[in-house]
């Protein structure tokens, strides 16, 4: 795969980290002589995608760019148990107290690039795109949201400022879903419009309103298929369609089939089970 550039707050996001951990200084790691050297390697005791490179090497570049880094796994390549990341080397005071923060985002975005790319591997072979969502973890969803395209899947909007997406509130307090289509347009807003419904007849509404994508939420596989069928003769399609609501691994293959252009999984960022990491160390004898 391609490489993916890494967020633009990146440096902010591990700044913010460090001052949480390490505060006005490490007193545990100062009990380590300031001279004293050490290495130290990072395996994974799991199955894993690993993510979050970017963010270890920050890490260290902030605490102490005298610590090199030399990675042995790529950024999105699949690993086994036992395996073995990176090698870090420099002093031991900086070895230690950037540890945590560093396996933190490593383990973090590791697992939800891990559990992205079992959703994207059930749905391969078909035209379907795996999207995430907003439910993501505060202060890391550009973080997150790179970790998803790693595994191969895709983002759906950042946030409430690049996508409009018109939710049952929104109809309710517009009035229909044509007078909040309208309203949208009329905000002059350039980018897409996206309208959740619940019935076939709200995604008629839709089409007719002139929505360009319809979420299409908690539809059985017989509605979906008849969402597809409505969509591709409507005279106001086709749109981008969007199925969501409580996916999982053992039904996402069928609700792709039936011929949804995405599936979104709130899942992928949401219920996030970090991959289980070890850093091993290894210090120069006292007064080496």
């Amino acid at each position: 795969m391609g490489l993916i550039a890494p967020p633009p707050d990146l440096g902010d996001q591990v700044a913010r980290a460090l001052a949480e951990d390490v505060g006005g200084g490490d007193l545990t790691a100062a009990l380590v002589p300031a001279h004293r050297a050490g290495r130290a390697t990072v395996i994974t005791r799991e199955a894993a995608v690993v993510c979050g490179r970017p963010w270890v090497d920050e890490v260290f570049r902030q605490l102490d760019p005298s610590v090199r880094v030399a990675w042995e796994a790529d950024e999105g390549a699949e690993v086994s148990p036992g395996q073995r990341l990176c090698r870090l080397e420099g002093p031991a005071r900086s070895l230690l107290t950037g540890e945590r923060t560093a396996l933190n985002f490593l383990q973090t975005l590791s697992g939800t690039a891990t559990a992205t790319r079992r959703y994207v591997a059930v749905v391969a072979g078909l035209p379907c795109r795996i999207l995430d969502t907003r439910k993501t973890l505060p202060g890391l969803r550009r973080a997150q949201k790179y970790a998803v395209r790693c595994a191969g899947g895709s983002n759906h909007r950042m946030g409430l400022y690049d996508g409009i997406l018109v939710k049952e509130n929104h109809i309710m307090a517009a009035g229909s879903i044509a007078a909040a289509v309208a309203a949208a347009r009329a905000a002059g807003a350039r980018v897409p419009v996206e309208v959740e419904v619940e019935t076939l007849d709200e995604l008629r509404q839709a089409l007719e309103a002139g929505a360009e994508m319809a979420l299409l939420d908690e539809f059985t596989l017989e509605d979906l298929r008849a969402a597809v069928a409505m969509n591709r003769t409507h005279p106001g399609g086709p749109m981008q369609l969007e199925a969501s609501g409580n996916v999982t691994l053992e039904t996402l293959r069928a609700i792709a089939e039936t011929g949804v252009d995405f599936v979104s999984i709130g899942s992928l960022t949401k219920h996030l089970r970090a991959v289980d990491l070890s850093m091993r160390f290894e210090f120069d004898a006292p007064g080496a």
